[in-house]
């Protein structure tokens, strides 16, 4: 499965379970408000897009419309107070793809 990991930098979040879960699924991560935001190509690639924060799913609808009706967004409701690889980062994010992966 490719799964596309989202959040606002791309730098701690979105970044941590692209790592985390690479040896599991295909994985890449974007930001949207970083130097280099998710592009169409990105969002075409994946066969599942997993946001940190609701807010980051419309934004998706708001600049991709047409092809956000298209994927499968999730959204982990992770809030942007953590560090790249931060323990409790991981720990959060294992158990929201777990929960997930178990549902899928």
């Amino acid at each position: 499965m490719k799964i596309l990991f989202i959040c606002n930098q791309n730098e701690n979040r979105s970044k941590t379970a692209e790592v985390l879960f690479k040896d599991k699924f295909e994985t890449k991560s974007a930001g949207l408000y970083n130097q280099k935001p998710v592009n169409e190509k990105e969002l075409g690639w994946a066969e599942v897009v997993v946001v940190m924060e609701d807010s980051q799913r419309a934004e998706l609808a708001k600049r991709f419309p047409k092809l956000y009706l298209k994927k499968r967004i999730l959204s982990l409701d992770i809030p942007d107070t953590y560090r790249y690889m931060q323990p409790e980062l991981v720990k959060i994010l294992k158990d929201k793809i777990n929960i997930l992966y178990q549902l899928a």
